[in-house]
């Protein structure tokens, strides 16, 4: 065990003189003469664990030097004593008012002085302890918390991954949906009708979600989910089932926690209603407006905006400028009004995003949109 460090601050010689001969054969001793020199020695290493303080000096009295040890974030922990022939009790209430420990009056009993300082000494081991293991918990809190969050991630991201090896085209779009709709979530955080459903933490679960929202077409035939050419009305009514095959698998992963999850409550609603319409034209259920979830509606966006850029089997991907305009037409139709203008306001960093999770370049000339598709924007 380390020998402690007392720091004693006196204007007069021999009061330091009587104080270092008693505290030396125990401790490391320090001495100042004025409270100047006390804030000058504070602060060189070894940092005194306590500090035996005169009341009565010159230039700069004792309650001054505390005041100003407490002002400072690396001396105000260090406990303080003020030794002082001052004993009239309002002094020594304002002394402890400041912040000191102890109150010694003079005369000095040596025995009542060691006494003191070694209790004062032992409290501020045993505080500087749990200090100590309090932050080794935090740490090791942090680094648990951390590794449980990468174990989600990667855990979301290996059930995305299954679902879009069934569907080996779409390449990096979970990557893009996901960025997409954190990016559209944080522009409509700023909009007064989206503000109250948006703050950070809710922007984050939302955006941790989304790559589950085709989930269920792990439960689709490959001969409908690959199927190169356009769907008929019975293959097209299949692959509709994907978003409630999606929603009960995250439904019954919900119901295994035994307690409420609320990013799996938001992976349920985007993965069931990213293809409901605002007018009450999609499916699973034909919700409209704001009957359809907001993280449900921030989906939509990204998927059908990824839909139109990207190659699919049954398309060509089509030219930025003509999604531009083929989503504008869908406003308050497939797309949720507003949502939709944040989303045109901020269309180039869109296509920034896509450009950052390429399957291939984004094309330049104008495509003829596929036939194979069910109408202007959508996607399977």
């Amino acid at each position: 065990m380390s020998q402690r460090t007392v720091l004693i601050v006196d204007d007069s010689p021999e009061n330091l003189t009587v104080l270092g001969e008693l505290l030396c054969e125990h401790y490391k001793v320090r001495a100042a003469n004025s409270g100047d020199r006390a804030l000058e020695l504070v602060r060189q290493a070894p940092q005194p664990d306590l500090i035996l303080l005169d009341v009565m000096m010159p230039q700069m009295n004792g309650y001054e030097v505390l005041e100003r040890l407490r002002a400072a974030a690396e001396t105000r922990d260090i406990p303080v004593i003020f030794v002082t022939a001052m004993n009239a009790p309002e002094d020594e209430q304002r002394g402890l008012t400041l912040g000191a420990v102890d109150y010694i009056t003079k005369p000095l009993r040596p025995a009542i002085v060691l006494a003191r300082v070694h209790t004062h000494l032992e409290l501020k081991r045993a505080r500087d302890l749990l200090q100590q293991h309090n932050a080794t918990l935090e740490t090791e809190i942090a680094l648990r918390l951390h590794e449980n969050l990468v174990i989600q991630e990667v855990t979301i991201r290996a059930l995305a991954r299954l679902a879009e090896t069934r569907d080996n085209e779409t390449g990096n779009h979970i990557l893009r949906t996901q960025r997409y709709v954190e990016a559209l979530a944080r522009r409509a955080s700023r909009h007064p009708r989206f503000a109250a459903e948006l703050n950070e933490h809710d922007i984050s679960l939302i955006a941790k979600s989304a790559p589950l929202h085709d989930i269920g077409k792990v439960g689709i035939p490959d001969s409908v989910l690959l199927k190169p050419g356009k769907l008929t009305p019975e293959e097209w009514a299949l692959m509709k089932t994907h978003s409630k095959l999606g929603a009960d698998a995250i439904a019954r992963a919900e119901a295994d926690a035994h307690e409420p999850v609320k990013f799996l409550a938001y992976a349920k609603d985007i993965a069931l209603r990213h293809h409901e319409r605002w007018d009450g034209s999609g499916y699973p259920g034909g919700l409209a407006g704001e009957a359809i979830p907001l993280a449900a509606r921030l989906m939509a966006l990204a998927d059908v905006f990824d839909a139109l850029i990207s190659r699919r089997v049954y398309k060509a991907p089509m030219p930025v400028a003509q999604v531009r305009g083929t989503m504008a037409a869908e406003r308050a139709r497939h797309f949720d009004p507003d949502l939709l203008d944040l989303f045109l306001d901020g269309f180039d960093d869109f296509c920034e995003i896509a450009r950052r999770y390429p399957d291939e370049p984004l094309p330049a000339e104008p495509m003829a949109w596929a036939a194979a598709t069910t109408g202007p924007a959508t996607s399977h």
